[in-house]
């Protein structure tokens, strides 16, 4: 049997649960079988009609998926479930993830979903903006955006208003969709599809140009704890599986900065274990036994006021207790739970990053940037992954996440 074919039926890969507000979701994938005879390698000139073909002819449902990459056991909150209960049948059928990308405070809104496929996402951020909120999808699929459309009116008959809108395009040339104006949008959302671009700059580039001061990309994918050799980056099955188009984490973190996104957030991670022999054999064959994924939803938040590490101003924050079902605290990122009423020391990015955005009025701002104390308590340049475990951090050299 040829290998790709094995590697297709065989496939399988988990990943462990997140905490209770996770908004990373399972990606997408693309799996094609070779000709006998032919070599084994990713076109990365037709990476984009392969994933347009096999999710707007091949799956004719989430049912059809291959494997379960990626896939957590988390439950959507109460807010998120009310609106899944709202969204048609049909296009919850061609839903191919399972998490949720959806920030906090989306009311009035203007929220953009690179890769909203059927738009299943589009819809439930619809009702979180509200009728004075506006909600854009975009995906390279047209099958996929029919179903969107398709289901528009239904949707705002049970809204009772409109305010989303599909475009066919690739998230890696939103410049040439004429309604996204630079500065327009306040929240860019995606749903582990960026890893599949190979232009993955030109994606962050994009979204930086395209958010409002203040605003912020929210969005899962996979990641890995080095870089990817070039023998795995070519194999069809592993690219398709979300593997082979992680990016290492560091050269994730710098390519963000590099895009105008000065200090990225980690919010929650789980590892992706590969439990099938054939494709364990695929990576340890090069001897890359070592690599490890991860499963990662980061906030990249477009502010000039952010510097590249955290520095100490001497600042602190108090949270109001105001963000809606969070009352007794609220989680900037992986390592900022703010308890109401509590004086929490922050550095002055993330004193930014709250003064500064649509959260300021939920919190107190103690202090100014009038005198620098250095750099802030425990900003560190390991992998950032708390599912990396001690042994990742053994081999990083130490160190924890800024702040």
């Amino acid at each position: 049997m040829n290998l790709s074919i094995a590697l297709i039926s065989l496939f399988a890969s988990q990943a462990a649960a997140f905490a209770p507000h996770s908004g990373v979701s399972r990606p997408t994938f693309l799996l094609r079988a070779t000709k006998e005879d032919a070599p084994l390698f990713v076109d990365k000139t037709d990476t984009h009609s392969s994933v347009s073909e096999y999710y707007g002819t091949t799956l004719q449902g989430s049912g059809d998926l291959k494997t379960n990459a990626c896939c957590t056991s988390h439950v959507a909150n109460p807010t998120i479930k009310d609106a899944i209960k709202q969204i048609h049948p049909d296009v919850l059928a061609k839903y191919y993830g399972c998490g949720f990308c959806t920030p906090d405070l989306l009311d009035g809104m203007t929220v953009l979903d690179l890769g909203c496929g059927a738009g299943r996402d589009v819809y439930i951020a619809s009702q979180l903006v509200g009728p004075n909120g506006r909600v854009i999808g975009v995906d390279m699929t047209e099958e996929q955006l029919a179903t969107a459309r398709e289901f528009q009116p239904y949707h705002a008959e049970k809204f009772g208003f409109d305010n989303v809108e599909f475009h066919n395009g690739l998230i890696e040339k939103l410049d040439a969709i004429e309604s996204l104006k630079n500065g327009s949008v306040d929240i860019i959302i995606s749903n582990c599809v960026i890893n599949l671009c190979p232009d993955k700059d030109a994606v962050l580039q994009s979204c930086h140009r395209l958010l409002k001061e203040g605003g912020e990309l929210y969005f899962s994918d996979v990641y890995s704890n080095r870089r990817i050799p070039q023998a795995l980056k070519d194999d069809e099955v592993l690219w398709g599986e979300c593997l082979s188009g992680a990016l290492y984490w560091n050269d994730f973190h710098n390519l963000g900065k590099k895009c105008g996104f000065a200090d990225p957030r980690l919010v929650e991670d789980a590892p992706i274990t590969v439990d099938n022999r054939e494709v364990q054999e695929l990576i340890e064959r090069g001897g890359d036994s070592d690599l490890s994924f991860f499963s990662a939803t980061y906030r990249l938040m477009k502010l000039e006021s952010l510097e590249p590490f955290c520095e100490d101003y001497g600042q602190a924050v108090i949270y109001k207790g105001t963000i809606p079902r969070f009352e007794s605290g609220w989680s900037l990122d992986d390592h900022h739970y703010m308890e109401a009423g509590k004086v929490f020391p922050v550095c002055g990015n993330t004193y930014n990053m709250l003064k500064q955005t649509r959260f300021e009025q939920h919190f107190e701002f103690i202090g100014d940037f009038s005198k620098h104390y250095g750099i802030f308590e425990g900003c560190g340049t390991s992998i950032p992954y708390a599912s990396a475990g001690a042994s990742a951090e053994a081999n990083s050299g130490g160190g924890g996440g800024c702040c």
